[in-house]
This record gives C-alpha cells, structure tokens and sequence, in this order.
C-alpha cells in the first residue's frame, strides 16, 4: 500500500469509473485511475445496512450505491450496528465477477451527529471541484 497516494473523498456510485492503472511504476501496486488520479485508498461515509461484525462484513449504502466492506480483526471486536452513519477509509479493490469492495484501515461511527451526512455531500462535491474535475 502506497500511503503517499489519496484516499479519495468519494460516493460509492462515482467508484463504478475506476479502472486498473496502466502505470508501470511498481512503487504503486494494485492501484487504480479515477479521474486521472492514482488511487488506492477511497474515503465514504454511508449507513451499514446489511452484514455483521460476526460475519466480517457489511454492505454501506450511502445513496448513490452500495459496497462492500470487509473487515479486519480489529475492526470484527467493535459493536457495529445496521443503520449506523458510518466514515470508512480502506483499500479499493476491484473484483471480477463480484462486487467491489473496501480493505476498511479505519471505520468511525458518526451517527452521534447527524448533520455530517449533509456535510459528507457537500466535502465530496467540493473535493471533486476542487481536484477531479478537469
């Protein structure tokens, strides 16, 4: 994992355009374009509405799609819940004949505040103003 590169504030909806990279830079495996970025890590908030931390993963929905999380060992000894508002930054993989999913590095519960949904809608459309669009 290259942690010089972003992890890109992202809806799970803008995802499906990621492609492997062509880069022939082996400083950089694994990593993905999306808007002529390099990419490994993305960054999404969204509500955990399927799975458990038994099974090691949910399905986050945050309004423009879903996508899978898998989660680590420590991420499988916290209570999570369905219908939490969560933050999730991981690895971005994609998978053949399978949904995509996120390595999670870092999960936090935001439902406490529920106006970083709002937010969350406003920091990605200005990360794409900001930086992705060309």
């Amino acid at each position: 994992m290259d942690y010089n590169l972003a992890a890109l504030k992202l809806l799970s909806g803008q995802l499906k355009n990621a492609r492997q990279s062509q880069s022939q830079d082996s400083s950089t495996p694994s990593a993905l374009t999306l808007f002529g970025i390099l990419f490994q890590r993305a960054w999404l908030q969204g509500i955990l509405v399927s799975g458990s931390t038994e099974q090691g993963h949910f399905i986050l929905d945050d309004g423009s799609g879903i996508i899978e999380l898998s989660l680590s060992n420590e991420f499988r000894q916290r209570n999570w819940k369905l219908g939490m508002y969560v933050m999730v930054v991981g690895a971005y993989s994609l998978r053949s004949g399978e949904p995509p999913v996120i390595k999670v590095h870092k999960m936090v519960d935001l439902s406490p505040f529920p106006d970083r949904e709002a937010m969350w809608h406003l920091e990605v459309i200005e990360a794409y103003k900001l930086f992705y669009d060309e």
